[in-house]
C-alpha cells in the first residue's frame, strides 16, 4: 500500500509514520508534504497513491483547496483536531477521520476500513463528498460578530466590525470606539467580547482594552519589560501591556 502524507507539523508527520510502521499491513510512505502548493504539484506530477492522509489545516490554508485544483480519486483519511460531531459525520460519509493525537488502534481501524473499501475505490467510485465536508466545517466554524448595535440618544445605530478601532472598559461600561473617533456604549463586558470577536482581528491587551491592529499608532518598551501602546484614536489614559502578555501580543502582531 503506497501512502502519501500531507501534514505541516514535523512532530505529527514523524508520529504518523511511526504508527504506520506498526500497522499490520505492508505500507510504504511515498512522501511527506507540508503545503497545498507542493501537494498540488506532487499530485499532478506523480502517479496516484493508494491512500492519502490529509491534515485539514495547513500552513497555507485548508487542504480542501487541493481538491479544487486536482481531480482526486484516491481515498483520503483526514487528520486534525476537531470535535466529536464532525468525526461522526465524516464516518457517515464513508470518509475516515483521525483526531490528533492519533491512536494506533484508531489508525489500524482506518486502514482496515480502506482495505474493506478498496474494491470500491479501485473502480474509481470515491466516497469523497467535498461539498458535504465543507458544510460540516461551516457548521463547526466559530461565528464571530460582524456588527454591533448601540444606542445613540433616542436612536439605534449599527456599527460594522471593520469600523471598530478598539473597545474600552470604564466605570462598569464598555465603550466602542470607531476608526472615526465615535464613542458608543455597548451592552457587553470585555470578557463576553473576548469570545465573540475574531482573535485574528482583535486582541485583549489588558483588563480595560481590546484592540485591533489598525488602532496601533506606536509601540514602545516600558518599565519592567512591559509595552506602551499609543492608539488611534488617541486615549486619555496610558495603555500598557503586562510582561506576561507581551509574547502572546507579539505573536498576534506577527500573523
Amino acid at each position: 500500500m503506497k501512502v502519501l502524507i500531507i501534514e505541516d507539523e514535523p512532530y505529527a508527520r514523524r508520529e504518523l509514520k511511526r504508527l504506520l510502521a506498526k500497522v499490520p499491513a505492508e505500507i510504504t510512505v511515498l512522501e511527506c508534504i507540508d503545503s497545498i502548493e507542493d501537494a498540488v504539484l506532487y499530485l499532478k506530477s506523480n502517479s496516484a497513491p493508494d491512500l492519502m492522509f490529509f491534515d485539514i489545516q495547513l500552513s497555507d490554508g485548508l487542504s480542501f483547496e487541493i481538491f479544487n485544483q486536482v481531480d482526486i480519486k484516491t481515498p483520503v483519511i483526514f487528520t486534525t483536531a476537531f470535535d466529536e460531531y464532525a468525526i461522526k459525520a465524516f464516518k457517515v460519509n464513508s470518509i475516515d477521520y483521525l483526531l490528533k493525537p492519533i491512536k494506533l488502534n484508531e489508525l489500524i481501524n482506518a486502514i482496515k476500513k480502506y482495505e474493506d473499501l478498496s474494491e470500491q475505490f479501485g473502480n474509481k467510485k470515491s466516497g469523497l463528498k467535498l461539498e458535504q465536508i465543507e458544510k460540516l466545517f461551516e457548521i463547526n466554524k466559530p461565528r464571530y460578530k460582524s456588527r454591533f448595535i448601540a444606542k445613540f440618544g433616542d436612536q439605534i445605530k449599527h456599527i460594522e466590525i471593520r469600523n471598530v478601532a478598539y473597545l474600552r472598559a470604564e466605570d462598569n461600561e464598555v465603550m466602542l470606539v470607531t476608526t472615526g473617533n465615535e464613542n458608543y456604549i455597548i451592552d457587553y463586558s470585555l470578557d463576553q467580547l473576548a469570545g465573540l470577536l475574531n482573535p485574528d482581528d482583535f486582541f485583549r491587551i489588558n483588563r480595560s482594552y481590546i484592540i485591533t491592529p489598525g488602532s496601533i499608532k506606536k509601540i514602545s518598551k516600558y518599565f519592567n519589560s512591559r509595552l506602551h501602546l499609543e492608539l488611534i484614536p488617541d486615549t486619555k489614559s496610558t495603555v500598557l501591556i503586562s510582561r506576561v502578555k507581551v509574547p502572546e501580543f507579539m505573536n498576534w502582531m506577527d500573523k
